[in-house]
Formats: structure tokens, sequence, C-alpha cells
């Protein structure tokens, strides 16, 4: 009987040819690249940013308003004006008046819950005045505007001139930017108009109420439950459902700053999320009716102001006014300014309000106050610009479901990989200070295969995350009034990760050759009744051709696969594998 042929583990490293290895990667790569990419695809979501680049052409560039006296307006003689008789008092222009303080408290509850805020209202009065007051409130936008740091310097040029200025805390309780809930938050900020109404000398019916940003969701509710409110100035408002408008500014921002299509399309992913199926209801909101614009209405935008659906919005107020029978209304649209009306970079805190904006708010608010007419045009100042059209989103909950799935199931099994990997690191250690050379978690061939593949998915994943973090700070920037940095690697890094994601499929068919292979070794794609080949008995003594070298491997093995498998279907869904 001739002696068995030693192998020559250098040389001969794998039971299968390089050819075949070769054949049998590329047929898994093949397989899984096609998967990968049906599965991008079923996650695309499609939506209309048509029509483009439309104008709205103001009749002059003069922002000016012209506030006239006509046969129903307030009266006044000079001797009236001089004893300051009921709102003779009341000046167009600020600093007839020195300003006072008083600060007020009050509980503020959320009605769907029964949580309460002390909410605070600081009145700023002119001091001296001794005819009827009229008033207005300042409501903030986004964040956590305080009665004492918000508005302080339009409240005082309000408040010299014969207001009852008022700046108050936003009602937020424990809801963040997605779960606020309006009804209750105008339901505080009437309270409050109520308790303007009840300052010594205010007259309760020349009450306004000026709106920023989000607070324009707020203000329709607040018209619904108090009708006595007198006018409104909406400063960037928001005039449309949640989801839509932060859709739009998603969409316009990405576009501004030259983001890749691929990443512009994972705004159409996160908008198409149910939002009452998650139980936010405000996020399909559209508080806007009939008594929304029934009343003198203000609307400022700023011509550098990217959050905003200028276009849509002056046109939904010019026919929603016209509809409820309000020809009172003023549209402005001011150079310079970014999203409410202020001028400067925001993110380095140097802003200032647009110019000429404070004079003619107020100029306005007293004239609908006396009953005067405005006489300049109603649509005035720089040319309204809008870059895309509000887009028509439908929820996909089923999409949104799968998409937390994966998404929490990643997070976890990250952890899971990194804690696990600490310990299989102690025990290599332990087995070093042993001077044990057996290894500890993976054996032969499929330690480097799914080594090398971790490191690529993990790599392929930083890559994404890193590059939407880029994108993220370029937007924030860009909403804070900063110059926008367009293009460079918020472009080409798409490709890059796509690129990335084909190395990542590759060392996968590798790992699963190697699985393959070693199935092939012991006999379990040939049947358990058919005998073992010499050349199987020969590699099956060479202990390194294992997958794993202890149960701890085999946990191992699990967890990475499965990790890698959440990283591929994650950079799927949001669109990597469509070429």
């Amino acid at each position: 009987m001739l002696p068995t042929k030693k192998i020559n583990r250098k040389k001969q490293r794998y039971y299968w040819s390089a050819g075949l290895r070769f054949t049998s990667t590329l047929c898994i790569f093949v397989v899984l690249m096609v998967l990968l990419a049906l599965a991008s695809q079923a996650a695309k979501v499609s939506w209309s940013d048509k029509p483009l680049n439309r104008t709205i052409q103001p009749v002059t560039s003069n922002t000016a308003v012209d506030m006239v006296p006509d046969s129903k307006s307030v009266r006044c003689t000079q001797a009236q004006k001089a004893a300051g008789v009921g709102l003779c008092a009341l000046s167009l222009t600020t600093g007839k008046y020195k300003v006072g303080l008083k600060l007020e408290e009050f509980t503020g509850v959320q009605e769907k819950t029964g949580y309460k805020q002390n909410i605070r209202i600081l009145m700023h009065y002119p001091i001296g005045y001794k005819g009827k007051m009229p008033g207005i409130i300042f409501l903030s936008g986004a964040g956590t505007g305080s009665a004492t740091g918000a508005f302080q310097d339009q409240a005082y040029y309000f408040a010299s001139a014969g207001f009852l200025a008022a700046t108050i805390d936003k009602p937020v309780w424990h809801t963040t930017p997605i779960t606020r809930d309006y009804p209750s938050m105008a339901r505080v900020y009437n309270e409050a108009i109520g308790m303007m109404r009840k300052f010594p000398g205010v007259d309760p019916d020349a009450i306004g109420v000026h709106c920023d940003s989000e607070s324009g969701w707020i203000e329709p509710y607040i018209l619904d439950m108090d009708h006595n409110i007198a006018f409104q100035i909406l400063a960037s408002p928001m005039l449309f459902e949640p989801k839509r408008a932060m859709a739009f500014v998603g969409a316009q921002d990405f576009s501004i700053i030259g983001a890749n299509p691929g990443y512009q399309s994972m705004v159409r992913k996160v908008f198409s999320i149910d939002f009452p199926g998650l139980g936010l209801p405000d996020g399909d909101c559209n508080p806007f009716n009939s008594r929304s614009f029934s009343i003198p209405t203000f609307l400022a935008y700023g011509s550098k102001d990217v959050m905003t659906s200028q276009v849509d919005g002056m046109t939904k107020i010019m026919e929603m006014a016209q509809a409820a029978g309000n020809e009172n209304f003023v549209l402005r649209d001011y150079p310079f300014a970014d999203h409410i009306l202020r001028i400067g970079d925001g993110a380095a805190g140097d802003t200032t309000l647009a110019d000429h904006y404070l004079q003619e708010t107020l100029a306005w608010s007293a004239g609908m106050v006396l009953g005067y007419r405005q006489t300049a045009p109603k649509v005035a100042g720089h040319e309204i610009y809008q870059s895309i059209g509000l887009p028509v989103i439908h929820s996909d909950p089923v999409g949104m479901w799968y998409a937390i799935v994966i998404h929490v199931l990643l997070i976890l099994f990250i952890i899971a990989t990194a804690v696990y990997s600490l310990v299989v690191l102690g025990y290599k250690i332990a087995a070093l200070a042993k001077r044990s050379k057996r290894p500890v978690a993976f054996a032969g061939n499929f330690a480097k295969d799914i080594l090398f593949a971790a490191i690529a998915s993990f790599v392929a994943l930083w890559l994404f995350v890193a590059a939407v973090t880029q994108i993220i700070v370029r937007v924030a920037f860009l909403a804070w009034g900063a110059a926008p940095k367009i293009g460079g690697m918020v472009y080409w890094s798409w490709y890059v990760i796509q690129a990335a994601c084909v190395v990542v499929v590759w060392t996968w068919s590798m790992v699963l050759t190697t699985l393959l292979e070693t199935m092939a070794l012991k006999g379990w794609l040939r049947g358990k009744k058919k005998p073992k080949t010499q050349r199987q008995v020969e590699f099956l003594e060479n202990r390194t051709h294992f997958l794993a070298a202890s149960k701890m491997g085999v946990g191992y093995i699990i967890i990475l696969a499965v990790t890698m498998l959440l990283v591929l279907l994650v950079l799927a869904f949001w669109g990597l594998f469509l070429y």
C-alpha cells in the first residue's frame, strides 16, 4: 500500500481550486447584487418636485406700507392726540413712550396628558399712556423661546409706540420638535391673550399676534378659539401640513448644497413615514380653514429663506384671504433676509432684523388698529422665488416599519458585536499569555475571509454615516443664513460608498464560498451515505480548514453574519444599490 501523500499547507491552502473558488464567488456575488438591487428598488419612493423655478414678480421693490385714514378710521383732533384720548395716544412710529416691564406667570396645561408647565409672560407697556392701549403678543418658532429672551427688541419697539407688547415662554411640556401638541399650545397662548386684555388700559378688541415660523401652525387654532384677534403678522410662517413643509425644506436644501441625487432621494423616504402610525398626528395636521386669513394679515418672507415654499405660501394666503372676503393683506419679501427675517449668519449669533421690517410692521399694525387703509401695493419687495414644487407625499406604513426594524436591529447587533469582540479579545490575550497558538474564534481560511468582510461592511457604513452627517451640518448652516457650500464631498461620496458596497458584497461572496467549500470538504454536499474521498480525508486532517475553533467562535460567526446582513439591508434601503 502506497503511503499517503502529505498535504503542503503553504502551497495547497484550499480544498477547491482557484478557478472553482472564483466561479463560485462570482455567481454568489451576482445573485447578492441582484437581490440587494431589488431591495433598493422596492424601498424607492417617488414624488414630483414640479413645477420648478417659479417666481412672483412684485409691483415694486419698495417694501414700505402707506397707511392713510378713511371714512371708517379713528379720527383724532390735535387736542385728542395731545391728551392721549382713546387710540389717539398711539403712534405709527417708535420712541414716543418710555417702556416699563411687568412679569406675570400662570400654569399652562397640556390637555392630552395633564402635564403642567410654569409659563411666564413679560408685558412691555408704554409708561404714561393715557388712552386705550392696543396689544401684540410674539410667538416663538422652532426651539424653546423664553419670555425674557426672544423678541425683546421687537417688543420694546412696539411698546414705545403705545402697544402692550407681550413675550411669552413657549409651552413645550415634554414634547420634542416632532411631538408638538399645537392645539394645547394654542390654548396656552390664548390664555395669555386673555391676560393681556385684563391689563389696565388695554383695548380688548385691539390685540394682534406676531408668529414666527413654526407658530404659523399654531395661529389658526388660536383664531378658531378667539374671534376677536385684530390682526396677524406672519414672519416666515409654515403654511402647509408639517410633513409636506419639512419635506420641501429637506428636498430644496439638499439640492441647494449640491448633494448627490442619491442623498436627495433619502428625503422622500424619511417623509413618507406614517406619522399617525407612530402616534404623531400633528405631522399630517392641516389647521388652516376659512378663518385662518379672514383678518388683516401681514406676511413677510426673506429672499434668502431656504425653509419656506414662498410662491406656494403667498398664493395660498391670497386665495384663502380673498375667499374669506378679506382684501386687507400685505405680502412682503425682504432682500438679503433669511428665515424669520434676519440678516447675517445665525450660526455665529450675529444677526439683525431685515431693514425696515420693524418700522413697517409697526406702522401697519398701528394702522390696522386705527382703521387706516393701506395704499401701497399688496405685494412688494424682492422677487419671490421657489426652486421646486411643494411635494405631494403618500405615507408608506409598510416601508416605515421595515426601516424601523432593520435600523433598530442593526444598532443592537453592532452593540452585540462590539461586546462579543471585547470578549474574544480577552480570550486571545489570555491565550497569548499562555503562549498558545490555537485559534480562539475563527479557524483557517474562514478567519481571513470573514474578518475582511466585517471590516469592509463597517467601513461602508461609516462612510455613509459620515456623508449624511456632513450634509446635515451643511443644511443647518444654510438654514442659519450662512453662504451655501456647494458640491464636493456631499456629491462624490455617494459613488465612493456605492463602490464600497460592491467590495462588501464581494467579500461576503468570498465568505459564502468558503462556507460552501467547507461543506463540500465535510461531504455535506455529497450526502451522508456516500464515503469521503481520499482527498477529503487528507484535508480533514488539517484542522485549519474548519470554520470555528470553539463554540464561542460559532457564536461570533453568527453575530457577525447577522450584523453584516443588516448593514447591507440598511444600505439597500437607502438606495445604495441603485446604479
